[in-house]
């Protein structure tokens, strides 16, 4: 069961949640960012972060959006959307032109609004090949929501083909998964060809958001020599906080529950409430650096 059916409107948890992190409503004057959650191999944790990071961010009362592009919809169950309970989403606004904001829905988070996704989204790739500026079909629909949301958050599909090309397209910046084992490295290194060839083709001003580790089990050597050899080769773009393997992490989804909701007090809530005001610190800074 879960411990907190709502934890926005709960007082004492609204008080773990800025005791914890640091994070405060009505802190933040700062542009739309358009965030992709993305990684070429999949069961790195990255739906699992897109979820998490936007629930973060909603409970500390900052208007976000978050958008499924994965047709397995595991975005969109993974808030409390059961799928076959919408009639529209996101395939209907890439491909038939419904304007986004009539499929957005709302989720148990009063600052979380969501763009589902479906099995039709598949299909999206196919009908969508024969357009003219097809990777650029998302980033027009979300123009029109800059003004309506502090962030907005992409879950990508676990490949790169149309339907991620348009979430990158669409992206202010880039934060990437990466699961402490032995082939991460390896996978980083697939990554940065991507981001090089998406930055010369579609989108110059793509930046890296941040590396983030996750699945991390302390007990291992292996995890912890990982974490070390990822510092040292991307430096000051891994994000300090890390993603532990959670029990309760693991089993919110199946409650359709964002960690925060179904377990406040667990590791894993503390780490994405932690990952949120590291991405608004960071935001912070570099709006500094900009004035």
């Amino acid at each position: 069961m879960a411990y907190f059916s709502n934890p926005f409107r709960s007082k004492n948890v609204r008080s773990i949640v800025k005791n914890s992190s640091g994070l405060n409503c009505f802190e933040f004057n700062l542009m739309s960012k358009i965030i992709a959650i993305s990684n070429q191999k999949g069961g790195v944790g990255k739906t699992t972060t897109a979820i998490n990071l936007s629930a973060s961010l909603a409970v500390s009362e900052i208007q976000t959006l978050l958008v499924d592009m994965d047709p397995q919809a595991n975005a969109t169950s993974g808030v409390g959307v059961k799928k076959g309970t919408f009639k529209r989403s996101l395939y209907h606004s890439l491909v038939l032109q419904e304007p986004i904001g009539n499929i957005l829905l709302n989720t148990e988070l009063e600052w979380l609004k969501l763009a589902p996704s479906d099995r039709n989204l598949a299909g999206a790739e196919v009908e969508l090949i024969d357009l003219e500026e097809r990777e650029f079909c998302l980033s027009k629909l979300l123009q029109g929501q800059r003004e309506m949301f502090d962030y907005i958050i992409i879950d990508c599909p676990p490949s790169l083909g149309l339907l991620t090309l348009n979430a990158l397209t669409a992206a202010d910046s880039i934060l990437v998964p990466i699961q402490c084992e032995y082939f991460a490295l390896e996978g980083v290194t697939e990554l940065w060809d991507t981001l090089v060839r998406i930055r010369r083709s579609l989108n110059p001003n793509l930046s890296v958001e941040g590396f983030l580790l996750t699945m991390f089990d302390e007990r291992t050597n292996l995890a912890n020599q990982v974490v070390s050899d990822l510092r040292d080769f991307l430096g000051a773009q891994v994000f300090e906080t890390i993603i532990p393997r959670n029990v309760r992490l693991a089993e919110a989804p199946s409650y359709g529950k964002p960690i925060i909701l179904y377990d406040i007090k667990s590791r894993g809530a503390e780490s994405y409430l932690n990952l949120a005001k590291e991405v608004i610190e960071n935001d912070k800074k570099s709006a500094r650096q900009r004035a």
